[in-house]
Order: C-alpha cells, then structure tokens, then sequence
C-alpha cells in the first residue's frame, strides 16, 4: 500500500517530533494511504560513538507506542549497522523508503539528513523525489520560550533535574521502563518500602522526585515518591528506588513504567536514621501535594 513516511531518530517523540508525524497524518489521510514513522535503532550516535553513548529518553518499544498515538499507522524500525550507514543517498531512498513502503510524500525537517557521511540533504530529497515520483513536505521547527524543541535539548533539561520543563517540550511527563530487582530492602524496616528498578531509558539527575506508575499493564495510576543517587546516608551505592504510595503487595520482578511529574529536592546525607525517617515523611507530603497540583496534567502521561 502506498505511504507518506516521516523518518528520524524520534528518540523521546518531543513536540517537534509529533508536527512531523501530523504532517505525515494529514498527507495520508488527503492522499488515500498510509502514515509511516520510521526510526533506527540503534540510534546513529551510539553506533558511530559506541565509547559515549548517548543516552536515550525512550526505548524501542515506548517510541513505537508514542509514534503510534501520534497519528502513525505503521512504525518502521531499522536496524543501523555497517551496512544501512554505507547506503548511498539514492540507495537509501530507493530500498529503505520506495521499496518497501511506496512512498508518494516523505515529510522532513529542513535539516534532515540521510545516507553515507550524511550525504545527502533536502534538495538531494526533492531531487530523488523527482525521480521516483514522491513529494517531499518540509515542517518547521517547533519552538518553545524562544528555543527550538530537540532531543538534546530534553535531555538536558533531565540532566539538571528540571523534569517540569521537559514535560513541556515532550507534551507529557518523561518515563521510563524498568523491571523490581532484589534490593537491600532497607526500607521496610523504617516504614517507607521501595521497589528497586533496573531501568532502561534516561534518568532524571539525582534527587527525590514525585512520580506516577504504572505496574505492568494494570490500568490504574499509581503515585509515589521516587529516589535516584547514591544513598549516602548508607553509603549504599547507587540505586533508582520508587516509593508507591497507600500500596501494598509484592512487586519484585514486575514491570514498571514510572513518570517523572516535579522535582523535590536534591539528595542529602542525614545524620541518621531518625533524620532520615522525618524527611521521608516530609516527602511524601510534599509529593502528595505535587501530585494533587499536577491533577489536571496526570491524565496526558496516559
């Protein structure tokens, strides 16, 4: 079935990243045919630069969904190795694009670029386009307080622990997956038990977050308090821990997907244990109230 195709790294499928996939919808839905999202994995930085990889806002998996809700009726993941780098741009559009998908719009950013050294560019789109009988949609950049919406731009956004304003440029609050492992289940024995997570997808930077959860595929929205560091009271070694609040029951080996909503404090090495039991108290009435601020908001992490 013909197509119009939107290709891109879509890692965190940010503003930006959903005005190409509308464009996408609205040239599928005019035309009679099929929306496509198509991205690599893995991400081209991590396979040019596998000695600093760069962390990623979404999984596989979390971005086919995002792409989907978006408006994508079918997402194409790519596998990026040696090969698919050493593609020329005429081979990239002819074996990635026109031949598996028949392509009649591909729809790109002004900087998109594609095949061997990134050769090829969006005049060397429209040329092919010519040639093989597609038109090429070129969407603006979105903009948010004066700055254009990026990947880089969330992530570092992340890094500072400023998980409100990344919210704003993704449309919804950052998540993550992650599976309970075994702790040192510490917690329980002074009240406040948490699920340990081994995580897969970018962290927030260290400190106490108000979150929401999801436990596997349950439909109600669990709230809690998460803590990501180093846990210097104990000396304890890294963890990213989540507190769900009025929970009980076992999670070890669960799937969650926890949903960073505001930030409420850095991380602190207490005195004790006493000190450390009063502030996990004060946190989660602090988170309750982030929580409850953030009611109206909750609903678009869904």
């Amino acid at each position: 079935m013909t197509s119009v195709l939107t290709p891109g790294n879509f890692d965190g499928v940010h503003l930006g990243h959903r005005a190409l996939v509308r464009a996408a919808r609205e040239g599928a839905d005019r035309r009679g045919c099929r929306a496509v999202a198509m991205f690599f994995d893995p991400h081209p930085v991590c396979f040019f630069r596998p000695e600093a990889p760069l962390p990623q806002l979404t999984s596989v998996t979390r971005r086919r969904e995002l792409l989907a809700r978006a408006g994508a009726d079918e997402v194409d993941v790519r596998t990026f190795d040696a090969d698919f780098a050493a593609l020329s741009p005429g081979d990239f559009v002819r074996d990635v694009l026109v031949g598996p998908h028949q392509v009649r719009e591909v729809v790109v950013g002004a900087d998109f670029r594609f095949g061997r050294g990134r050769a090829g560019d969006v005049d060397t789109l429209r040329a092919l386009g010519r040639t093989h009988g597609f038109e090429v949609t070129i969407v603006a950049p979105v903009d948010h307080d004066g700055a254009v919406v990026s990947s880089t731009r969330v992530r570092g956004l992340l890094a500072e622990g400023r998980v409100r304003e990344a919210a704003r440029l993704l449309g919804r609050f950052h998540d993550v997956d992650a599976t309970v492992v075994t702790g040192d289940r510490r917690g329980r024995t002074i009240g406040f038990p948490t699920a340990n997570l081994s995580v897969h997808g970018m962290v927030p930077s260290d400190g106490v977050y108000a979150v929401l959860a999801r436990v596997d595929d349950e439909p109600e929205l669990r709230r809690g308090v998460a803590n990501l560091g180093n846990r210097p009271t104990f000396d304890a070694g890294r963890s990213v821990e989540v507190h769900l609040l009025d929970f009980s029951g076992d999670l070890y080996g669960r799937a969650l997907r926890v949903a960073f909503v505001e930030r409420l404090r850095g991380e602190v090495r207490f005195a004790g244990v006493e000190a450390l039991v009063a502030q996990l108290n004060a946190d989660v009435v602090a988170g309750r109230a982030a929580l409850d601020a953030a009611e109206s908001e909750l609903v678009a992490w869904m």
